[in-house]
């Protein structure tokens, strides 16, 4: 049996490098945006940090573009770009003796090169280089995992932390960009929705496989259905559930947790998308939100307890107690 302080933090090694990967791909989606939007008009830069759950840690009332970036790359914020990569190396660190070398080798590489880079990521010109490094450096690494780490409990571990972070980060994404994409807009309510829900997808890199399983137009109710529901997209909040569920089974004593993922997975199979209104959305949304912080709560109860410090941390909390 793998001990309790490893199996945490591969856990949060899995997580963070999944949040930082998912935040290098929704500044990316922002920036480009500017390009689809008639000359004027420009994305809420502000609703990254209310995607992030970061608002009460930004201190600046100023929601410009420079100011967003700096707080969502530097390490001003334990929710940063950054302050991710970092965590991430630092829970990597204690667990070098269970993953194969070249994990750690290429997050460390990942770590240094995100710090010296930083400032670029700020400036137009050399931001879209620095983001698509990191994407694909994160995803350089879960490669690495895939093929060389032995299928043990570490192993789901490192599954189960990714799955989670993975469907917290896109109900957070369809909740604040299905809200209010850019500000007043001016453009036909056609325009606007396909824009909208375009912008969903693609800061889940889901476009393309939206309209493979789909096979129809973008609109809201095939876009929520593809998200909260399809078993073939690996973003989806239904993909992730079921990941978890099967993950979960392979466990000892892992009923407590089950139960808590399985009460999720109805909820999604059963919601009827196309009637929520946007107020029923976002409820819905926040219920699936609580019952992802429910999940996180009994794997530190039924898996990390006796860890003192580590039950229950939020991911900003666990950051301070490791870095």
């Amino acid at each position: 049996m793998m001990l309790a302080r490893v199996a945490e933090n591969i856990y949060w090694m899995a997580r963070y490098l999944e949040r930082a990967e998912d935040l290098a791909r929704l500044i990316k989606v922002n920036a480009n945006l500017t390009l689809d939007l008639p000359k004027g008009l420009s994305p809420i830069w502000g609703q990254l940090i209310a995607i992030t759950g970061a608002e009460d840690d930004y201190a600046s009332r100023d929601y410009n573009e420079q100011s967003v970036l700096r707080f969502l790359i530097s390490n001003q914020s334990p929710l940063s770009l950054l302050s991710c990569v970092s965590s991430a190396r630092e829970n990597a660190r204690t667990v070098r003796d269970v993953m194969p070398r070249e994990v750690w080798e290429a997050i460390n590489t990942l770590y240094l090169q995100t710090r010296e880079r930083q400032q670029q990521a700020i400036s137009k010109r050399g931001r879209f280089d620095f983001l698509v490094s990191v994407i694909e450096q994160c995803q350089m690494i879960a490669g690495i995992l895939a093929g060389t780490m032995n299928r043990d409990e570490g192993y789901t571990f490192l599954r189960i932390g990714r799955y989670l972070e993975r469907a917290d980060m896109t109900s957070r994404i369809i909740d604040i960009r299905s809200a209010n994409l850019v500000p007043d807009a001016t453009l036909t309510q056609t325009t606007y929705d396909n824009l909208q829900w375009m912008s969903v997808l693609k800061s889940l890199t889901g476009y393309q496989m939206y309209r493979l399983e789909m096979q129809t137009r973008i609109q809201r109710r095939e876009v929520l259905r593809f998200l909260f529901q399809s078993q073939f997209f690996p973003r989806s909040i239904g993909h992730c559930m079921s990941r978890l569920q099967e993950l979960l089974s392979t466990l000892p004593n892992h009923e407590r947790v089950l139960v808590a993922t399985h009460r999720i997975k109805r909820q999604l199979d059963n919601a009827d998308l196309a009637k929520l209104k946007q107020t029923e959305l976002q409820l819905f949304i926040d219920q699936l939100q609580v019952g992802f912080g429910g999940i996180h709560d009994d794997l530190v109860e039924v898996f990390f307890s006796g860890l003192g410090a580590a039950k229950t941390l939020h991911p900003a909390q666990h950051q301070e107690q490791t870095g």
